[in-house]
């Protein structure tokens, strides 16, 4: 679990609604739903990520005397407003695609039906926590699906915004494909296999790299990875094929070599000459350092590289840094509403996906339509959370990333590819259509 999250990480104006909702007596049922707008670049598919942390947030979101305190000081708020927050808890129902969904753009991931001042107030903190595992998450898949049968480990926690950042990135890698994680708390808290090597500075610490390298095999005998590119990557190679000779004579058993500078492809070409000509064939190479799916892919082509170290780029997303995505208000006092802002336009209502399959397995299309219509094929929201209290325990990692795994191996083949394929189908129902005209016409009839 997440250390909790106070009930001030929120935009300002959140709270500035709330105590103009209780000004005026509003706190009716409101349904908001979190939705991705539009892809990005190159990328086909997304996958959902991180409602586990929004169901921890949201049962445990308390406002502390402190923070109460604060809030009446502060300057902004009336005390008699601040007052209403003292025993402040959110009492909604949530219906969610389960962690590990394979999504596309237009179709709710979360949907959130509460009163409305509960349902606002969360807004800020369920966007952070959706749209950034949904992010990362969608960015491991790719590199996954570019270098398969491939040990890839989460190297990216130093280079991550920020410390909950790491770790949740290390969360999202491991549900869709990475085999692992240098971050330890993750492993603690998610059972996630931990995986590490040393630095370029444990090598200098020591006169020579092969001292070094003796030192770190007597101390992990069991498996051992070698830092070899500290000053000059063959000839580390070379040097340390009898040391590993003797080293195994001794019952101490060194698993691979890792390089991490220069031109990985033709380092690891010539690294694996010299171990099979010294009879270390099955002393693996491990790769890290700026890898993104691309840069994988041609490594997996041309190189002789067992595993990778994975980083900055899929922590950050680089090349997409975030997601297009909303949580916007769809109903409210059993009224449908919709959003008509130049170029973010949505559906109106509480809504359902619907998914059908061929009789491979293959994913044919989704059905976006009314949460009370019912559609050929599987529904994709469940309910996650009633009054307040989530209706399951949390499932174990593992069993996500299980899950995670079959839906992609589902999806048709194109959008499987690292480059941009035709968009997956997803038709809106007749219903929900209507839906929308009747909402346009009142709202104009109300705002002309």
């Amino acid at each position: 679990m997440l250390p909790a999250a106070s009930a001030l990480l929120t935009d300002v104006y959140q709270l500035t609604m709330l105590q103009a909702y209780y000004d005026h007596g509003q706190n009716e049922r409101a349904a908001f739903e979190f939705f991705v707008r539009k892809l990005p670049i190159k990328r086909n598919f997304l996958v959902a990520a991180g409602l586990e942390q929004v169901l921890e947030y949201l049962e445990t979101l308390r406002f502390t005397a402190e923070e109460l305190d604060w809030l009446a000081g502060c300057g902004l708020f009336r005390g008699d407003f601040v007052e209403t927050l003292a025993n402040f808890a959110f009492t909604g129902d949530v219906y969610a695609m389960p962690e590990g969904t394979v999504c596309f753009p237009d179709e709710p991931l979360l949907r959130v039906e509460a009163p409305i001042r509960e349902a606002q107030l969360v807004e800020t903190r369920l966007i952070n926590l959706l749209q950034y595992q949904t992010m990362v998450a969608s960015k491991a898949a790719r590199m996954a699906l570019a270098a398969p049968g491939k040990l890839l480990v989460d190297f990216g926690l130093r280079r991550s915004h920020g410390a909950e950042a790491g770790l949740l990135a290390a969360r999202a890698g491991f549900l869709t494909g990475l085999s692992g994680t240098a971050t330890v708390l993750a492993g603690k808290l998610w059972g996630i296999p931990l995986y590490g090597t040393m630095a370029h500075s444990y090598v200098q610490a020591h006169d020579t790299e092969l001292e070094a390298f003796e030192h770190f095999a007597l101390s992990f005998p069991d498996a051992c990875t070698w830092l070899i590119d500290t000053y000059d990557t063959e000839h580390a190679a070379a040097k340390l094929v009898p040391l590993a000779q003797a080293l195994r004579e001794r019952g101490i058993r060194v698993s691979g070599v890792r390089i991490d500078s220069g031109d990985l492809g033709q380092h690891a070409r010539q690294v694996r000459h010299i171990l099979d000509a010294g009879g270390l064939g099955d002393m693996q190479i491990f790769a890290s350092g700026d890898l993104d799916e691309f840069r994988l892919a041609d490594l997996v082509a041309r190189a002789p590289i067992d595993g990778y170290g994975i980083g900055t780029r899929m922590n950050t997303s680089a090349d997409a840094p975030y997601l297009d995505c909303a949580y916007k208000l769809q109903d409210y006092a059993g009224k449908p509403k919709r959003k008509r802002s130049e170029g973010k336009i949505n559906w109106p209502g509480r809504k359902q996906v619907y998914r059908q399959w061929d009789d491979d397995g293959t994913m044919l299309g989704d059905v976006l339509t009314t949460a009370g219509d019912v559609q050929p094929g599987a529904p994709l929201l469940q309910p996650m959370m009633k009054s307040g209290r989530r209706l399951s325990p949390a499932l174990a990692l593992s069993e996500i990333r299980e899950s995670a795994a079959a839906q992609i191996a589902a999806l048709p083949e194109p959008l499987r590819t690292l480059e941009a394929a035709p968009p997956y189908p997803l038709h809106v129902a007749a219903l929900l259509q209507a839906l929308a005209n009747e909402v346009d016409v009142y709202t104009f009839a109300r705002n002309r």
